[in-house]
């Protein structure tokens, strides 16, 4: 069982106070580790558990959370606000997802719902992705009403449950159903992170990001002649459909840098690091992640099949004409055989602007924790809940107040964790954010 925050809130006075560290500290790690071991696996995103977790700790602190039933299977949305001095600015807006992504067990070394503490590092689904930054939103939040600070504008917090299937029943629901309860001037979600190895190599790093790439789905269609495998044919939809996924990858080489990934070169003061982070956010991608072929079930193995398909995940800068790059990649391909679909409209509300009042209160907290960082905006390859908020024309940043390393990025793999001191020094961050004047 975790502590609530009703046990220490006696160590606090009811004036703008300094929290008791070492207990705050001790019942983040446990709720943390309570979270994660919610299966709210997405899905079918049955967040019923974890948004009564986070109202239970709400309530608790004087606070009054709001729960929103979006789906018949469970989904629910948490929305809760806590008033600030002036109430004529539009709030901030603290959004995180309850949901998190399958896992398969079998490549895990730690139980993936058992929230474990372990070498320095607690343990789980969604430890990254995005518990951890939920729970730093969360208390961090908690702390400002039980230290009797009040914030600069209204704060709401946002934990929705549908963000791993593009939102449908999480913030697209929120917007469609109560826009005017989330309309905020601000809005801080998952996205930038601060690394010594990611971005430039040796050097420590923070991002902020004001961005992201636009999620462009395809799906390659191939339809040749069935026949005898034992009779090889040019009219193979197999083979036909290789050639064109080589076309479609052979993307022209990438031009002049964003001007957000310029801006990052320029303020890192160093050399982009060589890996695949640095190489996506630079230009646009064509990832492969789906072959379906074969006749029968299972496919017999010598018969050709007449269809052939494949799943093309592509992410585009902002700023990149999603028709014109579709029409370029038909050209490459250039066969009748071959059918391009389109199946996600990619939305692109391009970049949220880093020259305001909160942008600078948050590089100016990064860098009282950690004097030696070079603070950037920073486009992240990813898509997150903050481009349907950018749409509605709300800047939105994506915070993720801890330093990773390469090893320990683990957003939808296998082993997913974060360092248990990064959390907590996070926490602080998130603290610092939430007690500035923007």
């Amino acid at each position: 069982m975790i502590k609530p925050f009703s046990l220490f809130l006696t160590a606090l006075t009811l004036t703008a106070a300094e929290p008791d560290w070492p207990e705050v500290d001790r019942h983040a790690v446990s709720f943390l580790q309570s979270y994660l071991r919610i299966r709210s696996v997405n899905p079918p995103a049955d967040t019923r558990e974890a948004a009564a977790l986070f109202a239970g700790e709400l309530r608790r602190a004087g606070l009054e959370p709001r729960l929103f039933a979006s789906g018949p299977g469970g989904q629910t949305n948490l929305l809760v606000r806590l008033p600030g001095r002036d109430r004529a600015k539009k709030p901030l807006l603290l959004l995180n997802h309850f949901d998190v992504v399958p896992v398969d067990p079998k490549g895990w070394t730690a139980d993936p719902f058992g929230g474990i503490v372990r070498d320095g590092f607690i343990w789980g689904r969604g430890a990254m992705d995005m518990k951890g930054i939920g729970a730093q939103q969360l208390l961090a939040l908690i702390l400002m009403k039980t230290t009797g600070t009040v914030p600069a504008r209204d704060i709401i917090m946002l934990s929705t449950a549908d963000e791993e299937t593009n939102g449908t029943l999480g913030i697209r629901w929120m917007i469609e159903k109560h826009f005017p309860e989330i309309d905020a001037e601000y809005v801080l979600d998952e996205g930038g992170f601060g690394t010594r190895d990611m971005l430039a190599d040796g050097k420590l790093v923070f991002g902020i990001a004001v961005g992201e790439k636009a999620t462009t789905w395809l799906r390659l269609r191939a339809r040749g002649i069935a026949a005898h495998g034992s009779q090889p044919i040019p009219e193979n939809a197999n083979d036909i459909l290789l050639e064109a996924i080589r076309k479609a990858r052979q993307l022209p080489a990438a031009g002049q840098l964003h001007p957000v990934v310029a801006d990052m070169q320029r303020l890192m003061g160093a050399p982009f690091a060589s890996n695949k982070y640095t190489n996506a956010i630079r230009q646009n991608t064509v990832s492969l992640t789906t072959l379906t072929s074969g006749v029968g079930d299972p496919p017999k193995v010598n018969v050709i099949p007449p269809v052939a398909e494949a799943t093309l995940d592509c992410r585009l800068l902002p700023g990149t004409n999603a028709q014109e790059f579709i029409s370029k990649m038909k050209a490459r391909i250039n066969d009748p055989r071959v059918s391009v679909e389109l199946l996600s409209q990619p939305d692109d509300p391009g970049a949220s602007p880093a020259g305001t009042p909160l942008f600078r209160a948050i590089a100016g907290v990064i860098r009282r924790h950690h004097p030696t960082a070079a603070v950037t905006p920073m486009l992240v390859p990813h898509g997150t809940d903050s481009v349907k908020l950018r749409l509605k024309g709300i800047t939105a940043y994506g915070l993720t107040p801890m330093v990773l390393d390469r090893q320990t990025s683990t957003m939808h793999s296998d082993d997913e964790r974060i360092p248990v001191a990064e959390y907590l020094k996070g926490l602080r961050i998130y603290l610092d954010v939430l007690r500035s004047e923007f």
